[in-house]
């Protein structure tokens, strides 16, 4: 059997980092350790860290900020696992997580692995639309987490594997924010090793409670994409340009009320066409009309604001 070492930085999260690691206290195998880094927070999860010191092997660090990327460096240099496994804070796991790794890696020698993310039950209905608007295909091109699109697997950190080789080799994370995850797969990829996704290995990730806090996230992950281009120009592919083009399609639909306006009403059947086919997805997949009609707004805002981010990004420079 292998043995995990659960690697999960934190910011000002105590919230999160209690129901997640409530979460892995229910894990059917537990051949794992837990390692927590406190990213210099100052509202600290020390307390709720001793909640869990009977029922997990758990290990908290306290040091400066220095953002994700190198605080997972950091719990990798403690780390005494066969393989490193890293979450984000706003990960929820379900208690087949490890069994279902384990079973996969036994018939697939994968060095680094990644799974899908999901919303569960609990969530809240805007948190549930924030999730299908990350994971349709109207918004990301049915990129995240399905097997039948990924083509060469990149793993992404909220719910990521390697081995102790990996990190080894490579060193863990060269930049700690604006895409680092994304550098970091790529880099495992270079150096020849072999990556994969687990399909049964989902998460369930709770992401944003607000559109104004969705937006700044993917308005992020906009620029990280593009600052993602500086170190590899042949990883920006037209499906990562899918929200830019929308960005400009609505700028080009604004502007053509005022000097052709046959162009603005075929935009405005094309925007309804758009907005009906996520809204009937969603409430299908959801079962729910609250859901899709949330699903809607949260789609518009995960197109706009990551295209945003890329146009901000680029017009940079730097």
């Amino acid at each position: 059997m292998r043995r995990y070492s659960v690697i999960i930085p934190v910011y000002n999260r105590p919230n999160e980092i209690d129901e997640l690691l409530d979460s892995l206290t229910k894990q059917s195998y537990s051949n794992f350790e837990v390692i927590v880094v406190e990213d210099g927070s100052e509202n600290d999860c020390k307390a709720i860290i001793e909640k869990y010191t009977g029922e997990l092997e758990i290990h908290y660090f306290f040091k400066p900020n220095s953002g994700q990327g190198f605080s997972r460096n950091f719990g990798f240099e403690k780390a005494k696992g066969d393989f490193f496994v890293v979450f984000d804070s706003d990960c929820l796991i379900p208690e087949d997580y490890f069994h279902e790794v384990e079973a996969y890696l036994e018939k697939d020698n994968l060095d680094a692995f990644g799974g899908p993310d999901k919303a569960h039950a609990s969530f809240t209905p805007m948190q549930k639309a924030i999730s299908y608007a990350m994971t349709s295909p109207f918004t990301t091109g049915g990129i995240r987490g399905n097997k039948k699109h990924t083509g060469v697997f990149h793993p992404r950190s909220f719910n990521m594997g390697i081995s102790k080789e990996v990190y080894n080799n490579t060193q863990g994370y060269k930049i700690t924010r604006m895409g680092e995850d994304i550098e970091f797969s790529l880099r495992i990829i270079e150096n020849g090793f072999k990556t994969g996704l687990i399909p049964e290995a989902y998460v369930y990730h709770k992401r944003r409670t607000s559109l104004n806090q969705f937006f700044k996230q993917l308005h992020f992950f906009g620029r990280a994409r593009v600052n993602i281009k500086r170190f590899y120009p042949k990883e920006l592919k037209l499906v990562h340009m899918l929200p830019l083009f929308f960005v400009l399609g609505l700028i080009g639909w604004l502007i053509s009320y005022f000097v052709f306006f046959d162009l603005f009403l075929l935009g405005t059947g094309l925007l309804a066409f758009f907005s009906l086919a996520v809204f009937l997805d969603a409430t299908i997949k959801n079962r729910s009309l609250s859901i899709g009609i949330l699903s809607v707004a949260t789609s518009f805002t995960q197109l706009i604001a990551y295209g945003i981010g890329m146009i901000r990004e680029s017009l940079s420079g730097s």
